[in-house]
């Protein structure tokens, strides 16, 4: 039989991302990014006048921070302990919405950690990338871990039997997110989601498959 699969997010899940962006475009572009929620739509304002930044302004901010900013990141508290421990039992692959052009950055952040996994650098929704590793993979049980919750959504469409925990590893933002519809649990401390993830890879069955609306 084949190994288990846990499929992990980066940002907000094994490294912080949104207080190191917030303090680099303050510091460096004269943007405030108010840390509401998980989403960059009307976070960002010019510190000179309160404007909004326009939604094709954000984008190539975010594609300079990932280019340049990286080592700025820093590891969730438990994340990357925990994932050595869960390692000994299963196979994990980071599925990171970084794209492609900064998969290889994104290896190479997380080795300087002494963290090394397949990353894939995808665009979208991650149904459809989840269902390939599972087609790859051929694994005995599945764990699927993000912070955003349209992507537990989609996963719950495009693989229904997989596991699927709700994490939110930035204390700034955790109480402002609501529990994803779509996960089976919400957990935002490692050492329990540790725990919760190992008690899923020993049952070894699949999730049970929602009623999706």
């Amino acid at each position: 039989m084949n190994r288990p699969l846990v499929i992990t997010d980066c940002d907000e899940v094994l490294m912080h991302m949104v207080v190191p962006f917030a303090e680099w475009v303050d510091a460096e572009h004269g943007v405030l990014f108010r840390i509401e929620d998980a989403s960059f739509a009307g976070a960002l304002k010019r510190k000179e006048c309160g404007t909004p930044l326009e939604a094709a302004e954000v984008w190539p901010l975010l594609d300079s921070f990932f280019r340049t900013e990286m080592p700025r990141q820093y590891p969730i508290p438990g994340a990357l302990a925990a994932m050595a421990t869960i390692a000994e039992q299963a196979d994990i692959v980071v599925l990171t919405n970084v794209g492609p052009d900064h998969q290889q950055a994104r290896i190479d952040q997380l080795a300087s950690h002494d963290f090394h996994a397949p990353v894939i650098g995808s665009r979208g929704g991650k149904g459809e990338p989840v269902r390939r590793l599972i087609e790859q993979y051929r694994p005995s049980v599945v764990i699927f871990i993000d912070d955003l919750a349209n992507h537990h959504s989609s996963v719950a469409h495009e693989a229904p039997e997989v596991w699927r925990l709700h994490l939110v590893g930035e204390p700034a933002i955790a109480d402002k997110i609501a529990p994803a519809r779509h996960a089976h649990a919400r957990i935002d401390d490692w050492n329990v989601a540790r725990d919760w993830i190992l008690a899923r890879l020993t049952e070894n069955i699949p999730a049970p498959t929602p009623e999706l609306a």
